[in-house]
């Protein structure tokens, strides 16, 4: 799916867009099925290890997890995209439908940013209430997470649900419209966050979205989570992609090329080298990895 004139230029204007309907099921059901066998023994070697009684086995995608995380939060660890290191997750980072979307507005020679994440929002009645929630994200920019010497590179967030994203699942919100204000100085203070005296006086949009469709964000726009108050995890993927050559902001994770018109031998396909870079960059750190506001 490429995007509309109109659309290019209410991503310019307003720093969020959400293309609607850009995915199809069967694109992200590939990935949807290898997170449910991780995450199914993920749980059998807990319950061999006593810390989780019922495995909820016949519950769905959307409940399973947070049926799990309720009675043990380790169901979650090592879960992260550059941890588990799935062949689906792989391919879907290269998958020719979101590729298209990002043509769009970067041009055709594209890598894949190494600052991704996978997350599942769990019920918040799950939760430990003793303290701030790790899954509630506060207001921050995408520029807030990496290293200033990126700040003039093209980087676009990509936001995925991989099951409803409501304001009740505790959705997305931005602050629309902020694009040529540039970088805003940032805090360590409960999650790297926006100083609050300079937080822009705006009426904050939730994005409402639905598996298939794609939030497309500026790295200057400023946005947060909310509480996720159903019954079901929020599942998303947080992704960004760059035109080849500028600088990633975080030169300690690898990035790679996933199209190039011009040179597409340069284009990395192989999932064995994907994952030996990222074990690598975890046995031989090097480069920089943190956030600007720290």
């Amino acid at each position: 799916m490429q995007l509309t004139v109109e659309q290019i230029e209410e991503f310019n204007t307003r720093g969020a867009l959400i293309a609607r309907g850009a995915l199809a099921h069967a694109d992200q059901q590939p990935l949807i099925d290898e997170l449910s066998q991780w995450i199914d023994d993920r749980a059998r070697a807990l319950e061999a290890e006593g810390k989780i009684d019922d495995l909820h086995e016949d519950a769905p995608f959307e409940t399973r997890y947070g049926l799990l995380f309720k009675q043990c939060p380790e169901i979650g660890q090592g879960m992260d995209i550059m941890h588990y290191r799935g062949r689906a997750m792989f391919e879907f980072l290269r998958n020719e439908n979101l590729l298209d979307l990002l043509e769009s507005l970067l041009g055709p020679e594209l890598t894949c940013n190494p600052i991704q994440h996978l997350r599942s929002k769990p019920p918040q009645a799950y939760e430990d209430r003793t303290g701030p929630s790790f899954h509630n994200a506060p207001w921050h920019q995408d520029a807030g997470v990496m290293m200033p010497e990126a700040e003039g590179s093209d980087v676009v967030t990509c936001w995925l649900p991989l099951a409803n994203a409501t304001v009740a699942h505790g959705c997305m919100e931005v602050l629309p419209g902020l694009v040529e204000t540039g970088y805003l100085r940032h805090q360590a203070a409960g999650g790297t966050t926006i100083v609050p005296d300079i937080m822009p006086d705006i009426e904050a949009t939730p994005l409402e979205c639905q598996r298939g469709d794609v939030v497309l964000m500026s790295r200057f726009t400023p946005h947060r989570s909310t509480p996720n108050l159903t019954d079901e995890c929020r599942w998303s993927l947080d992704l960004r992609y760059q035109p080849t050559g500028q600088h990633t902001g975080r030169t300690g994770h690898p990035d790679f090329i996933v199209r190039s018109r011009r040179d597409p031998a340069c284009e990395l396909s192989d999932y064995n080298e994907w994952c030996r870079l990222w074990v690598d960059a975890f046995e031989n750190p090097r480069g920089f990895v943190g956030h600007r506001g720290e």
